[in-house]
């Protein structure tokens, strides 16, 4: 009589050490996954706004000469074809600078909220809504710092003729980050794995 075919794996008398150690190196590689990736750089970018928010309400005063100065033109090249551009008004550089920290703040928490959609959604291989509320933080980041600081900052304002009051750098590096992590978020692989789960 042929001897049946017994299946192994962690409930078919393996030996104990094995499915354990199988285990272990599912999870060690389940980090390495693409949707794990896009978890930490949401979480990087959500942490980053968050702490940006912050300083600016408990430092008030630091970036609001910076917008001031940026938004009066008075550090720039002062070209007469340009100057009319400026927004010499307190109250109105005030305001500007309430709206960019509000809108920091309601971004981060966006991304704060996909971040924990991500976490939830490694659980159960279900990334949509971690991947639609990813999008709107990102794209509001992406708002900010491509069209709010090196769009109409740095040409419109001409910050770029600036030394002592040019952000265009730092806003260039908060665009490539977000804009990475926009990337990520719709890795192939990512969308995939939702997708075989629902």
């Amino acid at each position: 009589m042929a001897q049946a075919h017994r299946p192994t794996g962690p409930d078919s008398g393996a030996p104990s050490g094995t499915a354990p150690a199988f285990t272990q190196r599912n999870r060690l590689l389940r980090l390495g996954a693409p949707p794990v990736a896009a978890t930490v750089l949401t979480a990087t970018v959500a942490l980053y706004m968050a702490l940006v928010a912050f300083g600016n309400i408990t430092d008030f005063g630091t970036n609001q000469q910076f917008v001031q100065h940026v938004l009066s033109m008075d550090t720039t090249f002062k070209d007469p074809d340009l100057m009319w551009r400026a927004v010499e008004s307190r109250a109105l550089q005030n305001a500007a600078y309430v709206a960019v920290i509000v809108w920091e703040a309601l971004a981060a928490l966006v991304l704060l909220a996909a971040t924990w959609f991500w976490i939830t959604g490694l659980r159960r291989d279900a990334y949509d809504r971690a991947r639609a509320a990813s999008t709107v933080g990102l794209v509001m980041v992406l708002l900010l710092f491509g069209m709010g600081f090196l769009a109409i900052g740095g040409e419109w304002f001409a910050m770029w003729q600036s030394s002592d009051w040019n952000g265009l750098d730092a806003a260039a590096r908060n665009v490539a980050l977000a804009a990475f992590t926009l990337l990520v978020v719709y890795l192939p692989a990512v969308r995939r794995a939702g997708a075989e789960r629902t």
